[in-house]
């Protein structure tokens, strides 16, 4: 486990899109079902820039034990991903909500691209603020009256007059996003509803700097990101209905950060997982999510969820 956190630390906010980095031994829990070194191929990945952490940690650590693996980890957003993968572009579909139904399976049969839904982690998202806007708690009546279509709000005093008095600077998850597509649906009531007088980005890091950087910076993003980054933002608490709830590994996996718990998810391509490299590696993923998730600051599994993901991926 030490060698991995370093070497995550290392690769920090480095461009997913590139190879994932790192080729030094791995250690601890993650080395284990990696393999055997045998393995050689390349896996292409793209998808869920809040899976991206996670997946970036799976497959540095893969890849030092398997160093004729080479795989490629971009973050074009779940739906981003999603069109790649059902294109037959890439191996492996990260994404942040379950694919579509109604809009991305069909793209997927027409184009004869079968696949596994398989969780990987959990995810809660967090609503930030810079640390100058003191924010402890909003509810989610305060969160849809900021983020709805048609929204006005330029100062939070305006929802309520006990809150910070100061011009607001909005970021959030662009339109290719699932945390936007799960965000609009759990507090604006229907997903892809919101204002749009916002600063978007599929890159979770842009949103980071963007809070990070205005005094009136508000947002949401993956909680993976406020973990990196803890020490330049403000997180707020979120009032599902039972109480101000502050999102923690232990309140996201229990799912008592309510509306804003989720699962994440891989989609491998079923004729993909024939492919030795890529069934060793989605192994490797579900083998070890608890190591990769600690590595990535990411919620891990409960052993129910993990058992049910092995039984997805088949033996």
């Amino acid at each position: 486990m030490k060698k991995i956190i370093i070497s995550i630390a290392a690769c920090g906010a480095l461009a997913f899109g590139a190879a994932a980095c790192g080729d030094d031994d791995s250690g601890g829990d993650a080395s284990a079902s990696s393999g055997g070194g045998d393995l050689a191929g390349k896996i292409r990945i793209d998808g869920s820039s809040t899976v991206a952490p996670f997946t970036q940690a799976a497959a540095e650590n893969f890849q030092a034990e398997n160093p004729g693996v080479k795989i490629t980890v971009g973050t074009s957003g779940t739906g981003g991903g999603f069109e790649k993968f059902c294109a037959g572009e890439t191996d492996i579909s990260d994404a942040s909500r379950p694919i579509k139904e109604d809009e991305e399976v069909p793209v997927c049969k027409k184009a004869g691209i079968d696949y596994r839904e398989i969780q990987v982690a959990n995810d809660g998202i967090a609503v930030v603020t810079n640390p100058e806007l003191k924010v402890d708690c909003l509810t989610i009546d305060q969160l849809k009256e900021l983020w709805n279509q048609g929204s006005k709000v330029k100062s939070l005093s305006e929802i309520d007059p006990q809150l910070p008095d100061a011009e607001l600077t909005l970021f959030g998850p662009g339109t290719d996003s699932g945390t936007f597509d799960f965000f609009t649906d759990a507090i604006n009531g229907e997903e892809g509803v919101s204002r749009e007088d916002y600063q978007p980005s599929e890159d979770d890091n842009v949103l980071v700097q963007g809070v990070a950087g205005e005094s009136g910076g508000l947002g949401y993003f993956g909680h993976s990101y406020y973990e990196q980054n803890k020490d330049k933002l403000n997180l707020v608490k979120v009032d599902g209905g039972d109480g101000c709830v502050e999102p923690t590994i232990e309140t996201i996996q229990s799912g008592e950060y309510q509306p804003l718990s989720r699962p994440l998810f891989m989609y491998p391509g079923a004729k993909a997982l024939k492919r030795p490299e890529v069934k060793a590696f989605m192994d490797y993923v579900v083998d070890n999510h608890q190591a990769i998730a600690d590595a990535s600051q990411i919620v891990a599994m409960s052993q129910e969820q993990a058992d049910k993901a092995k039984s997805a991926l088949g033996g």
